[in-house]
């Protein structure tokens, strides 16, 4: 018998059922190194017989970020025939420009193509078909590069970026023929695994998902990136020059209570100090190969013990803040002095949107100093506001309309303060006026919690009581509200079932661990099928209302323009001569954006900059 190498596809599919990915990606790298030439054209002039409707097209950026990284090439399919150029001046030909500019595009990554291609002023429609998006409406397990897509649903070999350009200081375009074979290649998969992609999608009941939610809402946020949001960088350096003021003065207080300098920043010397030299109680902490350990959750035990501690805690509180955000956001403001964030809409497993160079979601908003940095973002236009958005409580009514528990729904038709009217039904209280502040804010707890499946523990920790009595209150939580328990066992039984849960609107979420024979994954994999149909839901909801939002906006030829999503919020920049029918129609809008048994509810604020606004 002679060998003649593995078998490259039934190979690649045990890696694939093994969940082997760096195999797999082993094996297609060297079985393009034996794959078959692959017949395409290097383009250096466009015709009209190269373009079609049904094409495919690729547009290749050299970086991760397309508001300021290279487009170095890209490629397109034409029937049978592929396509590949680095001419970039080739998007300014007549033929090329009309048809872009004309033709609702097949193509992978349309809200990337959309920025790139704004840049070198060619102005695309909505897409016809992203592939990116409907590979990750699929499946949220792997990445949705390319090359993934090929080693899930293609023939056609391609090794993956990192591997083709290689990583680091080493990353380069390799020679020029070399170089577009690789993006024909990507074509190549892009052509073969479309229909297979549309087949899973129709399979799924997902094709109104992709072209009703998705692409639509990739045209809203490339106009949002592209406007971006103006940032006074005069503000930010005003708050650095405070915040180093509040940081000397932590640290010289902290020396004091010491009794020596040390290195506040570092873990290990901070151990020394806190568990040796002044003798603060191990059991607190707990011994790593580095030495104690001074975690958050560590340092806030001991805090009511040990004056020092809160101190640090600040300390850390507004370094954090000052270096990732009032210094940090400082190297985004671009020449046109706006932040350009990137939303990542094919990250999440629950749908909901990311966002990237900067990250405008994780801006602290407990913290008076974290919120302050919203001053510095601000209308471009002198006779403009910020208006703010803000769906009420909308993963509760989430919940209260996929569980159909008539109390909680109750609840929400009456107006009533839900966190208030779980204490009385939790805690046996006859009277809204006779609910504390402590009760409110121990039912709000159980409230959110439930929504992501809590433990006993998990809401003792956060409350600061037993477990005993936490069990209590979860106890009795699902006797008061039976619909919601049921709920729960449900979408737990269906997710051991069928693999997986789904939202409202039919976004899917793998659970390939929901019946692990381990205790701790099958219970992540079960408190994920409670929450991913309420998070995902809730995310889908404020989808379908910035879609129908851009699309009254586009309609009523405002001025109006939206600029930032961050969770449930949606933040606009508003003509003050807009601004009275604008705070009707976004409110208007948002409520009504989907036809629950629980009114949904939007709270509005306007100012001159986003933190008046909110």
């Amino acid at each position: 018998m002679v060998y003649s190498g593995p078998d490259v596809e039934n190979l690649g599919k045990f890696y694939d059922e093994m969940g082997f990915k760096q195999l797999k990606q082993a094996l297609n790298v060297s079985s393009a190194d034996v794959a078959e030439s692959l017949d395409f054209t290097i383009v250096e002039q466009v015709s009209q017989d190269m373009l079609s409707a049904d094409s495919i097209f690729h547009f290749e950026l050299f970086g991760e970020n397309y508001h300021t990284d290279d487009l170095v090439g890209f490629a397109w399919s034409c029937g049978d025939k592929l396509y590949a150029t680095d001419k970039l001046e080739l998007l300014q030909d007549p033929i090329f420009k009309d048809f872009l500019e004309k033709t609702p595009l097949r193509v992978y990554d349309f809200k990337k193509s959309k920025v790139l291609l704004h840049r070198f002023g060619v102005d695309l429609q909505a897409p016809a078909f992203d592939s990116r998006l409907a590979k990750y409406l699929l499946s949220t397990v792997e990445d949705n590069e390319i090359a993934t897509i090929a080693s899930l649903y293609g023939q056609t070999y391609l090794v993956d970026d990192e591997t083709f350009y290689g990583k680091g200081v080493k990353k380069a375009i390799p020679e020029r023929e070399k170089f577009l074979e690789h993006l024909a290649r990507k074509i190549a998969v892009l052509v073969e695994t479309a229909p297979i992609l549309l087949e899973k999608l129709s399979e799924n009941g997902q094709l109104e998902l992709l072209y009703d939610m998705e692409q639509p809402l990739a045209f809203v946020l490339t106009k949002m990136e592209i406007a971006g949001i103006t940032v006074k960088k005069e503000t930010l350096l005003e708050m650095q020059a405070e915040n180093e003021l509040v940081i000397e003065k932590l640290t010289q207080e902290i020396y004091e209570l010491a009794g020596e300098e040390f290195n506040i920043n570092s873990p290990k010397q901070l151990g020394v100090l806190l568990f040796e030299k002044l003798g603060l109680p191990l059991e607190y902490t707990k011994k790593t190969k580095t030495g104690y350990s001074t975690a958050v959750d560590v340092l806030e035990r001991l805090a009511p013990i040990a004056p020092i501690v809160k101190k640090i805690l600040d300390y850390r509180q507004i370094a954090k803040i000052q270096s990732t955000y009032v210094i940090g956001l400082q190297d985004w403001i671009l020449a046109d002095s706006k932040i350009h964030t990137r939303y990542v809409q094919d990250l999440t497993q629950t749908g909901r949107l990311s966002s990237v160079d900067p990250n405008l979601q994780n801006i602290p908003v407990r913290l008076e100093q974290g919120r302050l940095i919203r001053k510095a973002f601000v209308p471009e236009w002198e006779d403009s506001v910020l208006l703010s958005s803000d769906y009420s409580q909308i993963e509760l009514r989430v919940l209260a309309h996929i569980s159909k528990d008539e109390h909680l729904i109750k609840a929400f038709q009456e107006g009533a303060d839900i966190h208030t009217s779980t204490a009385m039904r939790v805690f046996g209280i006859e009277r809204p006026e006779d609910v504390t502040a402590n009760d409110r804010r121990n039912a709000k707890a159980v409230n959110f919690g439930v929504v992501y499946g809590i433990s006993d523990f998990g809401l003792s920790n956060n409350l600061g009581i037993s477990r005993k009595e936490a069990k209590a209150y979860i106890d009795t939580y699902f006797e008061r509200f039976p619909g919601i328990k049921n709920y729960m066992d449900e979408v737990v039984r269906e997710a051991r079932d069928k693999g997986y849960v789904e939202t409202l609107f039919n976004r899917r979420r793998e659970l390939p661990d929901i019946n692990s024979r381990n205790f701790n994954i099958r219970g992540f994999a079960e408190r994920t099928a409670i929450n991913s149909p309420i998070q995902g839901s809730a995310a889908d909801i404020l989808k379908i209302a910035m879609i129908q939002l851009d699309k009254a906006l586009v309609a009523g030829a405002y001025q109006t323009k939206m600029l930032l999503q961050v969770h449930d919020e949606i933040v606009l920049e508003v003509p003050k001569s807009e601004l009275a029918e604008m705070k009707k129609l976004v409110k208007q809008t948002m409520e009504e954006a989907i036809q629950l048994s629980v009114p949904l509810i939007a709270d509005e604020n306007e100012g001159a900059t986003w933190y008046e606004a909110k």
